[in-house]
């Protein structure tokens, strides 16, 4: 592929990585809304919302592979965001109705969309260039993806969360059954137009991608691609430095999904109020994109994506210790350089993990992308954790992320 193409393609790419970027992060004010909204009593009920949201990646990626062997790379991002805006649009009955299990069905047919959207897009600009330079493409791709992840929960906590402490003032002072369900409703319906804009802002970006000249990459042929596999090698599971990072991506996205969106309920556990709280995911982002600068300032040429990968584990393990051991904004301060540590993790271990898979590549990154559920697992344990007297908020979210960062280390 020459270089106006290749160009041409990473910068569309981008555009897909700050959309779905976009979509993922307003999770976090999804977790706090939905608290209110929906009326649930304790934080391990409101981490449904990551775990609906993150769990179809791991029921459906493995399918989105068998879509992309039908559908090539371009189509199957089209499809992705269809699927994606038809998620988004169910908000609108959900929140006439303020039922929590149709709002998790939207974040669970959104992260459907996403899981063939990643599935697709993650290699595709792994192997648009060398392999030696995938950390620095997918670098990139962060900053697009983060860049969106600033804005997103800012832009919804605005929309979503304003005046919400004044609103479960009023809720606690009435009895009347009528008032709160006044109260609850003219809540619940603030989520219809910013939902209603991005479905059909996720139809109009499908449409052009489909009608794009984003090129095809073809690998199935071992011969054609850098990532042939050895001729020995015919089943997926051959390969061991894939399984490693299916796992390495599981516990990775699960303590990024602890530093962005479990943010704002250790928080508001440490006594703080939703106002406050509502902004700190994107303190988290910023961190991470500044992570991801380094990365494209220093990856090949000062550090091997190998070592920015070990140093990035090492400050997961000091910062969450240091959480630990601080409290109230300082320990805010030290959850939210986790995103720090956390940016080089996934543009270094997908690439290293689907290196030499060629034909193999897109059941190889439908396996990484499965991985992806580690963000509906961890943050769970860490709400059912933190409810226990004898672990409390503290505790609960040192034990769900450093042995994580023990793992991503090794």
């Amino acid at each position: 592929m020459d270089t106006t193409k290749t160009q041409k393609a990473i910068f569309i790419i981008g555009a897909l990585f700050f959309i779905f970027g976009f979509v993922t992060w307003l999770n976090s004010t999804l977790i706090l809304y939905l608290q209110l909204v929906c009326q649930l009593k304790t934080d391990a009920q409101a981490f449904f919302v990551t775990s609906a949201f993150y769990m179809s990646y791991f029921l459906l990626s493995v399918p989105a592979s068998y879509v992309l062997r039908v559908t090539g790379f371009k189509r199957g991002m089209a499809y992705g965001l269809v699927v994606m805006g038809i998620g988004a649009l169910l908000f609108i009955p959900a929140a006439s109705q303020r039922s929590f299990p149709l709002f998790l069905i939207g974040l669970f047919v959104q992260g459907g969309g996403l899981s063939l959207l990643q599935t697709a897009s993650n290699p595709y600009i792994s192997i648009l260039g060398p392999i030696e330079s995938a950390a620095k493409r997918i670098s990139i791709m962060g900053i697009c993806n983060k860049m969106a992840g600033v804005l997103a929960p800012w832009f919804l906590g605005m929309v979503l969360l304003n005046g919400t402490d004044t609103i479960r003032q009023q809720l606690g002072a009435t009895k009347d059954a009528a008032v709160r369900g006044q109260l609850l409703s003219e809540l619940a319906g603030r989520v219809v137009t910013p939902y209603l804009i991005i479905g059909i802002a996720l139809f109009v970006v499908a449409f052009l991608i489909f009608r794009s000249g984003l090129p095809e990459i073809e690998v199935e042929d071992p011969g054609a691609s850098v990532t042939a596999p050895e001729p020995t090698k015919k089943s997926i599971f051959d390969y061991p430095h894939l399984l490693l990072g299916v796992v390495c991506i599981f516990l990775y996205v699960g303590v990024e999904v602890m530093a962005g969106d479990a943010i704002g309920i250790y928080g508001k556990s440490e006594g703080m109020s939703i106002a406050t709280t509502r902004n700190f995911t994107s303190l988290t982002l910023g961190a991470m994109l500044i992570g991801y600068f380094v990365g494209i300032l220093c990856i090949p040429k000062v550090f091997t994506q190998q070592l920015g990968l070990r140093v990035s584990a090492i400050l997961g393990m000091v910062f969450s210790t240091l959480a630990l051991f601080t409290a109230g904004y300082s320990a805010i301060l030290f959850i939210a350089l986790l995103g720090l540590a956390n940016a080089l993790m996934w543009p270094a271990i997908f690439p290293l993990a689907i290196d030499g898979l060629g034909k193999h590549i897109k059941t190889g990154a439908a396996l990484l992308v499965m991985g992806v559920a580690g963000g509906a697992v961890i943050p769970k344990v860490y709400g059912a954790l933190k409810d226990l007297p004898h672990i409390g908020n503290k505790l609960a979210f040192f034990y769900c992320v450093f042995p994580c960062y023990i793992y991503i280390l090794y």
